[in-house]
């Protein structure tokens, strides 16, 4: 008879036992990005480590199916998890005829239950009564059959470049998706039946319960000893992996960061079940030029001193062309200066535009012959001010 081992849920979603659902469910995405088959082809270790953390959330993320779990150590659908809560409460115990005390779950050995010697009374048969029991909490009602599950989500990352965030436009990208297999119509399964491999045909396993040992019915095969044939396409996965070129539309004002929601472009789903979603994480292009912040374009624009002192008109670009800025008297050097509306056109708002501003930056000439030194002493003296005296008058 196989023996299946107890699996640590919590560990291995790296959460506490007294976690709560949404800390349960934020440490299974997370652990899901890391492990999916997408994200990790031909990666058997992957592929099962995936598997094993599925397992954990579908147990921990339903109320009833982890309270069986923290009882019992393990969880199957065998369970009735109603009897368990009244045999934790001592309600079989009672039933077998210990008024005085009720069941405990840990610590206890069927196997030695069984070795006990005759002569043990009423206790002898309080033990005999418990085992009886709980042989018939994990063999009733036959195996459920597996419902539709969804599919899961994707998340790819796409580099758009600067000038179509801005303007809008269409975009393609190939991606690895999990489709129903064509091969079995998503069942998982082909004709015939061989040695169910859960119980090497057994019809039944033993289930680990800290000490305690339960053989239960084989949750695969329904306790026949016999399970269908996989599917030889799909592996008896119900889905195989498949490339596919995805197009999807940019919209003129996207910014970098954005996520764009391709409704069930994820994941197939099994059995029916739903397709996941495709998320798309905008990562935008720079441009040599232009940087932007959010809807505001930004531009360093150099000037010469005869510009930045008595002031001038000059021509920039922006996003939409050339453009005239005109530059204050006694303009210094850093300051900015500003053209409205000539920044990015807003992608939620309808008729808003950013800003672009012009960051000034004065361009000190090297004075190499005679004549323009000279001109510059004489400026000096028709104008003496000390910029740092105001600065520095305090210290």
């Amino acid at each position: 008879m196989a023996t299946t081992k107890q699996k640590d849920y919590y560990g291995l979603l790296g959460v506490k036992k007294t976690a709560t659902a949404d800390e349960i469910r934020k440490a299974f995405r997370k652990q899901a990005r890391k492990y999916h088959p997408d994200v990790n082809p031909n990666d058997k270790k992957a592929e099962e480590k995936f598997k094993e953390i599925s397992e954990a959330n579908d147990v921990l993320s339903d109320e009833k199916k982890r309270k069986v779990y923290d009882q019992l150590g393990f969880y199957s659908d065998q369970i009735d998890p109603a009897t368990v809560d009244a045999a934790s409460r001592g309600g079989y115990g009672r039933a077998a005829g210990r008024h005085d005390e009720g069941v405990h779950f840990g610590g206890f050995d069927f196997s030695d239950l069984e070795n006990q010697p005759a002569g043990h009374g009423q206790q002898g048969a309080g033990w005999g009564n418990f085992k009886d029991i709980f042989s018939g909490i994990f063999n009733q009602g036959q195996q459920k059959a597996r419902g539709p599950e969804a599919g899961t989500d994707l998340e790819y990352q796409v580099q758009v470049d600067f000038w179509t965030a801005i303007r809008g436009g269409t975009a393609r990208l190939d991606i690895q998706r999990r489709e129903v297999c064509s091969t079995c119509n998503g069942r998982a399964f082909s004709g015939g039946q061989a040695q169910c491999p859960e119980c090497n045909g057994a019809g039944q396993v033993t289930q680990m319960g800290g000490r305690m040992k339960f053989d239960i019915q084989c949750p695969r095969c329904g306790g026949s000893g016999k399970a269908p044939n996989a599917c030889r396409t799909c592996h008896g996965e119900g889905t195989v992996t498949r490339s596919e070129v995805v197009e999807f539309r940019i919209k003129a004002g996207t910014r970098d960061g954005q996520r764009i929601r391709l409704g069930g472009k994820g994941n197939a789903g099994v059995n029916g079940g739903a397709a996941g979603d495709l998320y798309l994480i905008l990562k935008i292009g720079t441009h040599p030029v232009f940087s932007r912040i959010l809807d505001n374009i930004h531009i360093t624009v150099p000037i010469t001193v005869a510009e930045a002192t008595l002031g001038a008109k000059i021509e920039v670009p922006t996003i939409d062309g050339r453009a005239q800025l005109k530059i204050p008297p006694a303009t210094q050097n850093g300051q900015k200066l500003r053209l409205r509306e000539r920044g990015v056109p807003s992608a939620s708002q309808d008729g808003a535009r950013g800003d672009q501003i012009a960051t000034v930056q004065v361009v000190i000439p090297h004075l190499r012959d005679e004549k323009s030194k000279e001109i510059m002493r004489q400026m000096a003296q028709l104008n003496p001010e000390d910029p740092r005296a105001a600065l520095f008058k305090d210290i």
